[in-house]
C-alpha cells in the first residue's frame, strides 16, 4: 500500500494515509482510459449537426441551358453541389454519437486513472475542507498553502455549497463529488485533491 501525507487547509503535513493497492495501486490500462475517455466525449456531443443534400435545397427545377451546343459543361441542375446555393455532397445529418462501456472497464479505466495520479506525486489528501462563509478569496489561500499552482480538481465526499461556490470563479479549478467522479476530469487535471473522507468513499465503492 501507498503511504500519502494528509495536510490540512493551512498546508501543514498532519498525518499519513494508507491508500488501498485495489484502487490506487493497479495495473494501469492505457485502452481502457483511452476509451473511457472517448466515451465521455462522444456522449456529451450534441449530434444536432445538419446540412442540407441536393434533394432538400430549394429550387433547380428546371435544366439551366441544354446539353448541347452552349460551350458549357453539361449541367442538370443548379442545385448540384458545385453550385453557389446548391447542396452539400454527404451532408450531415442528427445522430447519436454515444456509446456504452461495461462496467468492469469503467470501473479499471478510472482506478487506472487515480494510480496514475499516485504514481506521478499528482495526488494530495487533506483532512477536510470547511468554510465559514462563500468567499474564493479562502479557497486560493487553501490552494496557495497547498502549493496547488495548476489545473486541479477537487473532490468531495458530499455537497458542501460554500466550497463549491468559493471555487467556482477560479478557473483553474474543478470540483465533484465523489458519486460524479469520471476519468476525463482526472486525467484533464493536474493535480487531484481528495478529502479524507473521499479517499475513504472511493476505496468502499471501488476496491
Amino acid at each position: 500500500m501507498a503511504n500519502v501525507s494528509v495536510y490540512n487547509m493551512e498546508g501543514k503535513e498532519v498525518g499519513t494515509i494508507e491508500l488501498s493497492d485495489a484502487v490506487f495501486g493497479v495495473k494501469v490500462n492505457e485502452h481502457l482510459v483511452h476509451m473511457a475517455v472517448v466515451q465521455q466525449l462522444a456522449n456529451n456531443r450534441q449530434g444536432t449537426q445538419k446540412a442540407k443534400t441536393r434533394s432538400e435545397v430549394s429550387g433547380g427545377g428546371r435544366k439551366p441551358w441544354r446539353q448541347k451546343g452552349t460551350g458549357h459543361a453539361r449541367q442538370g441542375s443548379t442545385r448540384s453541389p458545385q453550385w453557389t446555393g446548391g447542396g452539400v455532397v454527404f451532408a450531415p445529418t442528427p445522430r447519436d454519437y454515444s456509446f456504452k462501456l461495461n462496467r468492469k472497464e469503467k470501473r479499471a479505466a478510472l482506478k487506472s486513472a487515480l494510480t496514475d495520479k499516485v504514481a506521478n506525486g499528482n495526488l494530495i489528501v487533506v483532512d477536510k475542507l470547511e468554510f465559514n462563509e462563500i468567499k474564493t478569496k479562502n479557497f486560493q489561500k487553501v490552494l496557495d498553502n497547498l502549493k496547488v499552482a495548476n489545473k486541479s480538481l477537487v473532490v468531495l465526499n458530499e455537497n458542501d455549497e460554500k466550497v463549491v461556490l468559493s471555487a467556482r470563479n477560479i478557473p483553474t479549478v474543478k470540483t465533484t463529488l465523489t458519486s460524479t467522479i469520471n476519468v476525463y476530469d482526472i486525467l484533464n487535471a493536474k493535480t487531484l485533491v481528495l478529502t479524507q473522507d473521499a479517499v475513504k468513499t472511493i476505496e468502499e465503492v471501488y476496491a
